[in-house]
């Protein structure tokens, strides 16, 4: 397996991220006779936690198949480049892996990246996978043939959120705040329309913050005032942690529930204590799944620690791609657009196919809470 890195994914190295790397003949075969998948996505800044378990993953599944002999005789071959989940770089990132001639991208991590640069790709006829860009029109608008995802969309994860608010929480007032951003906006709009048909509940404030603040004390108090029972976050992990930091801060007691952008231990860590008690939708568990397992193994002696954010759906979307291009014998986009659109693959998520839409078929989400210092299914 060769590994090709852009400048900005140096900075993992000087973290000492552990990188496999495996070679098989000369470097110049082995560019000219590979199966390039690139692994864009946010490998630096805030967001890094959420990129950095998606490349271990294409390092893993790339050494495995590698191990094997390859796929349809060829290497895998990685291309990663760090897009840091900002719009403006990711359409830059896409371009170089065009140039570079990639075959298959598992990414890009984060909504607005993805969706700005699919145009990129489908022109090209390259397919893309990403294994947690939840924004729903990203399938459901039909602009991108060329898009799978092994993740449930945001409409479905606003609902699990407003079911959970009302049905297990017993909420009355809800206040929905977002990030404005395609990801966050998106989920908050969905659950703006769930609540709006549920007449259990009343939404008392609906409002966008500025993704990268310092201080965020003029919607904690707006909040304060809206006497919410329960407040549905939608974005990232650095904004959360800040504002439920603040709410704690004035002791308010009102519940945050947030999504799979919060969902992560680097939330947990930032929040600190404040953390406690908070909720999050994220993928449905799977870690008892023979795949999952033994991936998570792997990961474990690869890296020496357990995997983070989405790492099982990255693991996922890289065995679904290489087993479809396996499959149909070729790495023309059609043909391996028609095997993933009609064929299941055994992955650490479960036997999963996709729809005409390249939504995952199989998939889910479920909800999650910080419970002494760690989140915890609450399904379980």
């Amino acid at each position: 397996m060769r590994i090709a890195r852009s400048a900005g994914f140096a900075g993992l190295l000087a973290l000492g991220f552990f990188v496999a790397i495996v070679t098989a003949g000369t470097g110049a075969c082995l560019a000219a006779d590979t199966i390039k998948m690139g692994v864009p996505g946010a490998h630096s800044g805030d967001l890094a936690s959420y990129g950095i378990p998606t490349v271990r993953a294409a390092e893993l599944v790339a050494k495995k198949y590698n191990d094997q002999g390859g796929v349809l005789g060829k290497k895998i071959e990685l291309l990663v480049e760090d897009d840091q989940c900002k719009t403006e770089i990711a359409v830059n990132v896409a371009t170089k892996l065009i140039t570079d001639k990639v075959n298959i991208v598992l990414g890009h991590i984060c909504s607005g990246p993805c969706k700005a640069s699919l145009a990129v790709y489908l022109a090209e006829n390259v397919i893309v996978m990403s294994p947690s860009a939840t924004n729903t029109e990203l399938t459901k608008s039909g602009n991108y043939s060329n898009f799978f995802r092994t993740i449930a969309p945001d409409d479905a994860q606003a609902k699990t959120q407003v079911d959970f608010a009302i049905g297990t929480l017993g909420a009355k007032k809800i206040a929905i705040v977002h990030d404005k951003g395609d990801y966050g906006k998106g989920l908050a709009e969905f659950a703006q329309g769930f609540l709006a048909k549920d007449n259990r509940a009343e939404m008392v404030l609906y409002e966008g913050i500025t993704a990268g603040a310092v201080d965020y004390s003029a919607i904690i108090n707006k909040i304060k005032r809206s006497g919410a029972d329960v407040l549905i976050y939608g974005g990232f992990h650095p904004e959360a942690s800040k504002i439920v930091q603040q709410m704690r801060k004035k002791r308010m007691k009102t519940i945050m529930i947030s999504d799979d952008g919060v969902k992560d231990d680097t939330f947990i860590k930032v929040a600190g204590a404040a953390a406690e008690g908070v909720y999050a939708t994220g993928p449905t568990d799977t870690t008892s799944n023979a795949m999952a397992i033994a991936a998570i193994a792997a990961h474990r002696k690869a890296y020496g620690e357990d995997p983070g954010a989405f790492f099982l759906n990255a693991y996922a979307a890289a065995t679904a791609m290489l087993e479809a291009i396996k499959t149909a014998g070729t790495l023309e986009i059609g043909a391996v657009s028609k095997v993933l659109r009609s064929q299941f693959v055994e992955t650490p998520l479960g036997k999963i196919g996709f729809d005409a839409r390249g939504d995952a078929v199989g998939v889910g989400f479920s909800v999650f809470q910080v419970k002494n210092g760690v989140y915890v299914d609450v399904n379980k």
